[in-house]
């Protein structure tokens, strides 16, 4: 597996998303709100099997970090495609939020506040 099976973050798209309040040399013209994206995903009976293997001796659970990078990579998408559909250009002060659902899977979800920006003269 290569560093691309274990990264995440935005690839091209025409919504900027960034974790900070505000963009270098741009300015908010408008704040439209908030936005997200949420994902459930169960873990699959292999990689539990394997994650309880490994927790004996130690180490990186590879497979279950795999399945949280593609879980947030999803949740992700899916906040882009909400922000442009409500007209935004950016998204700040974007998070992730992570927690157990109801023990059978794991909830991620990716929020922050659309806006529409534009360069300052």
């Amino acid at each position: 597996m290569g560093i691309e099976d274990y990264g995440g973050g935005q690839s091209q798209s025409d919504v900027l998303v960034v974790t900070t309040n505000d963009v270098p040399g741009y300015k908010v013209d408008r704040v439209i709100g908030e936005v997200f994206g949420l994902t459930v995903r169960s873990r699959h009976i292999g990689s539990q099997i394997g994650a309880g293997l490994k927790s004996l001796v130690g180490g990186e659970l590879k497979g279950l970090t795999k399945t949280l990078v593609e879980t947030r990579n999803q949740a992700m998408e899916r906040l882009i495609e909400q922000a442009r559909a409500r007209g935004a250009n950016a998204v700040l002060m974007f998070r992730f939020d992570v927690t157990e659902a109801a023990d059978v899977g794991t909830e991620v979800c990716a929020y922050g506040t659309a806006v529409v920006i534009s360069p300052r003269p």
